[in-house]
């Protein structure tokens, strides 16, 4: 039990503080959705679980509602596991520590996890409540969202009998959001020619202190990308001291921009202090550059033992070239919806293995035709450099409904709560609602959410205030569902 469960409301705290106790990084959510299970099936309610593992729970309809269309809940049971440099934590086996700081929710060292947590534990607080008036319910929870959409990919047909289902998985105050970007991923491949090394001194080059974020959310924003920085960097010294690259790195998870990279050059020892100042010397023109956008960002240079077998010069100079021309960030703004971005891509993970650099990335796009754009930049980029490019994973789009019904009711409520209007919004971020209308296409879709920020960083926060508001919107549209 942490200090969380003394906030309001209550019931979701705990339950959000429950989630926190359970590790639940993609891939190993079997922990926490056996716990949901068991606790679903101590209450008697119907519990099932399909062919992805999905969870569907549901609860008769309070006394007086038995009339209102049946809503469905929706949250996935995953979480992004990141950790602050020095922070030991084992995502598969460790609880998540959260704390109160002010009116924010944060966790020690890692990411929190609110994303999508809260909206789990607000689902949950809905079925575990006795003093919360609703329709008929049901509870979908879904597995790997963050790692894929697998779970919303593998949803079984026919499972679910909901008219109307309101997506947890929002992340602004006042914002409702309408629609979302389809996403795709691709995997870059560049084979890799090694020989023996023939310098004698070798240095392991990190960088460092970047703030990351997640690569949909904060496309838009001047955070920078590890993985592209870097290459800046190697590129400018590549242009003043001969080296050859042993191993190169970035990144961690897919979907989040990218806060550290990585690489182990070699090179002859009465190039060493032409190389450190050359690096040093750009260090201080990227910190005024990014003053505002990355002020904590820094390069570590330490001495390593020089490896026996590093990348040829051809290699070094097509993995540098390829990195720093590699396309990233915002392709296109939509004209469609202003402020919004239609087509990103972000480079998310970056690995030395088998003889190749491997680069990981994920393509966003309010339309078919931007992730087609993508697509045949690199396909094209790859050909020229001799690498090979893959796609997969993709997932569509969720358009606006112009004749949704739960999106004017939302509006009310939130208008409400808020005393003010809210806004709604189409998000560049990867929701599940697209394949769950691809499977239920009559289902009435909207999404809403507390406050986060930085999520898939270890800095990531939930605004305690704004949870409160979300829990009276959330009972609020329950408390109104529309009659059958």
């Amino acid at each position: 039990m942490s200090e969380i469960q003394t906030l309001q409301p209550n019931l979701l705290w705990k339950w959000f503080d429950q989630i926190c106790a359970i590790p639940h990084p993609s891939y190993h959510e079997e922990e926490i959705a056996h716990f949901i299970m068991d606790w679903a099936k101590q209450k008697q309610f119907f519990v099932d679980r399909d062919e992805a593992g999905n969870i569907l729970i549901r609860k008769p309809a309070t006394k007086g509602m038995e009339d209102r269309k049946m809503i469905a809940l929706q949250a996935h049971l995953d979480m992004v596991p990141q950790a602050n440099e020095g922070t030991i934590h084992d995502f598969k086996k460790d609880p998540i520590q959260p704390y109160i700081d002010g009116d924010w929710v944060k966790a020690k060292g890692t990411t929190l996890g609110a994303d999508n947590g809260i909206g789990l534990a607000s689902c949950l607080a809905v079925l575990d409540a006795d003093d919360v008036a609703h329709p008929e319910l049901e509870v979908l929870l879904t597995m790997t969202e963050e790692a894929g959409m697998e779970g919303a990919i593998g949803l079984r047909p026919n499972w679910l009998k909901s008219d109307i289902m309101i997506n947890t998985d929002t992340e602004e105050n006042g914002e409702i959001y309408i629609g979302c970007a389809g996403g795709e991923d691709a995997s870059l491949t560049l084979p890799i020619q090694y020989e023996a090394n023939s310098f004698d001194k070798a240095l392991q080059i990190n960088l460092k202190g970047l703030q990351g974020g997640h690569s949909g959310c904060d496309i838009h924003t001047t955070r920078a990308n590890a993985i592209k920085l870097f290459a800046r960097a190697l590129s400018v010294l590549h242009q003043e001291v001969p080296f050859q690259i042993a191993e190169i790195r970035g990144g961690s998870v897919r979907n989040a921009i990218p806060r550290e990279a990585a690489t182990t050059v070699v090179f002859s020892a009465k190039d060493q202090q032409k190389l450190t100042a050359c690096l040093s010397e750009f260090e201080g023109e990227l910190k005024t550059e990014l003053t505002y956008a990355e002020p904590n960002l820094h390069f570590i240079v330490s001495e390593v033992s020089a490896p026996s077998e590093v990348f040829n010069q051809a290699s070094t100079a097509t993995v540098i070239n390829l990195l720093n021309v590699l396309p990233n960030g915002i392709i296109r703004n939509s004209d469609v919806v202003k402020g919004v971005v239609e087509t990103s891509l972000s480079i998310g993970i970056l690995t030395t293995q088998d003889k190749t650099v491997k680069a990981k990335i994920l393509l966003r796009s309010l339309i078919e035709n931007g992730k087609a754009d993508v697509r045949s930049k690199l396909a094209s980029l790859a050909q020229l450099t001799g690498a090979t490019v893959a796609f997969s994973g993709s997932y569509p789009g969720w358009e606006p409904d112009p004749h949704s019904q739960i999106t004017p009711l939302t509006k009310e409520v939130y208008d409400e709560v808020l005393g003010y209007e809210s806004t709604m919004q189409v998000i560049h971020a990867g929701l599940e609602c697209g394949l769950i209308k691809k499977i239920y296409p009559a289902m009435d879709l909207v999404s809403i959410g507390p406050t986060i920020l930085n999520a898939h960083s270890p800095d990531e926060k939930v605004h305690i205030p704004a949870v409160a508001i979300y829990w009276d919107l959330l009972t609020g549209i329950l408390a109104k569902a529309p009659k059958k």
